[in-house]
């Protein structure tokens, strides 16, 4: 199993917002796929800013390129998000799971 997190950062006033958009756009876009297990949104407030971490876990490397591309570990964006983040980190970090119960 591999764990792809990505982080986004958007201002506190469109936390609520950009919740909304995720669970509309970007987190079906993840379970449509067979190999995709799971999908947890994190956020954190630091000051007038809220990180946001998307974990997502994979049964293979082939599943996150069937979502992400041949270049799985680019980061994927969506058209609006530049309404909401104030960031755009290039990449996603990968790693394999190596426990879990």
């Amino acid at each position: 199993m591999i764990a792809r997190i990505w982080h986004g950062v958007v201002p506190v006033s469109k936390t609520d917002e950009y919740l909304d958009y995720m669970k509309k756009i970007g987190i079906p876009d993840y379970k449509k796929v067979s190999g995709n297990i799971e999908v947890f949104v994190l956020k954190r407030t630091e000051g007038d800013k809220s990180h946001f971490y998307v974990l997502s876990l994979w049964d293979s490397k082939e599943s996150i390129v069937e979502f992400a591309g041949d270049d799985y570990e680019v980061a994927q964006y969506y058209p609006d998000d530049i309404k909401f983040l104030t960031e755009f980190e290039p990449f996603a970090k990968h790693y394999d799971v190596i426990f879990h119960q």
